[in-house]
């Protein structure tokens, strides 16, 4: 048994020295990459806003009286100057037809102190009337003169208040509300109908301050409303507040919108854009690429099949690839797939290589 102890210890001497494994490379990833793209595109502001009627009144009574009829109810649709209600009509009609004829009596009586006048002056130059007789008729014609303008004056009153006993659309509009009712009496001022044009309406919105240099007028605002959410609206921009609001630090601009068959509604949200610039080359990446994690966003870029983690700011998402406003450039391949093995100096192998051919298209929400 010594002898075989012995006999193995020296056949162990005898081996060689264990050979130290080599060093395991890196193995590179595998990754899909596509090409920054350059795509005209329109450049745009997205704004949020309300569409208000292009104009709104509160029609109040202008007589004061009982109502006799209301000829109009909340959602007709008025001409201007058609008649929608009528307030103590017949009160009206006669206070009218008697200072007509008070009118007529001080026109009568100015026409026969004007030709009692003419007699005595031609009396007088015959030495046959008197001084005191020609002062008298001069005076007699002087006041039924005053007396004719006194009365036309109050005739006037009187046929504009007949007016206004029958209540008129001011303009073409739609009935909002209907307030009074027959038989409600009216002090001059109560409001009787609440009434809306929205023939044509105002697209109000707010955009940042840092937009006030861009926004014109006559630019195209397109929007959506909730009620038609897969129909485009539009309008264009006349008017711009010259003010800043010192608490939002954004500014106030409306766009008018035709709405010849109403399907808009006063009051109604709507979200759309401003369209600030036509046709700007834009650079555009497969959705795909960008990163969202822990309030980054970011992208890889494959540079001599290295990855370097870049970060971006990126804009509108359209036909599945997304706007890049800084962080890349045309022409640079980003990673599309197999970002989730990858840190900043990764080793890569590329897989294949997309490329979209660039197009001309207009941005959408």
């Amino acid at each position: 048994m010594l002898a075989a102890l012995m006999a193995l210890a020296l056949m162990s001497c005898s081996k060689s020295p264990v050979e130290k494994p080599k060093a395991v490379q890196e193995e590179k990833v595998p990754v899909t990459v596509a090409k920054v793209e350059l795509v005209t595109m329109d450049r745009t502001l997205p704004v949020v806003g309300t569409l208000y009627p292009k104009d709104e009144t509160t029609l109040g009574a202008e007589v004061e009286g009982k109502v006799e009829k209301t000829l109009a109810e909340f959602g007709d649709r008025l001409k201007q100057g058609q008649e929608i209600a009528l307030i103590d009509t017949t009160t009206y009609e006669a206070l009218a037809r008697q200072t007509a004829a008070n009118l007529a009596k001080a026109k009568a009586n100015s026409v026969n102190a004007e030709q009692n006048l003419k007699r005595i002056q031609e009396l007088k130059k015959q030495n046959i009337s008197s001084q005191s007789d020609l002062d008298k008729a001069m005076a007699d014609a002087g006041q039924w003169d005053a007396e004719v303008k006194s009365a036309e004056a109050t005739d006037a009153i009187a046929q504009l208040n007949l007016a206004r006993s029958h209540v008129k659309a001011p303009f073409d509009c739609a009935v909002a509300e209907r307030i009074a009712t027959v038989g409600d009496y009216m002090k001059v001022g109560a409001p009787v109908f609440r009434l809306v044009n929205d023939n044509m309406l105002k697209y109000i919105v707010q955009a940042p301050e840092k937009y006030a240099g861009q926004v014109e007028k006559e630019q195209l605002v397109t929007f959506n409303v909730d009620a038609f959410p897969k129909e485009q609206f539009e309008g264009k921009v006349y008017l711009i507040s010259p003010a800043v609001n010192t608490a939002t630090r954004s500014y106030a601009f409306g766009a008018l919108v035709q709405n010849k068959e109403h399907k808009l509604k006063a009051s109604s949200f709507a979200r759309g854009e401003v369209i600030l610039q036509r046709d700007v080359p834009t650079p555009m990446i497969p959705i795909d690429a960008v990163i969202n994690f822990a309030g980054i966003t970011k992208v890889f870029v494959i540079e001599n099949e290295v990855a370097h983690s870049r970060p971006v700011k990126v804009g509108r998402i359209t036909q599945g690839r997304q706007e890049v406003l800084d962080g890349v450039k045309p022409g640079e391949m980003v990673v599309i797939t197999g970002q989730t093995k990858l840190r900043d100096e990764s080793k890569v192998r590329i897989k294949e290589a997309t490329s979209e051919p660039a197009a001309k298209e207009t941005a959408q929400k």
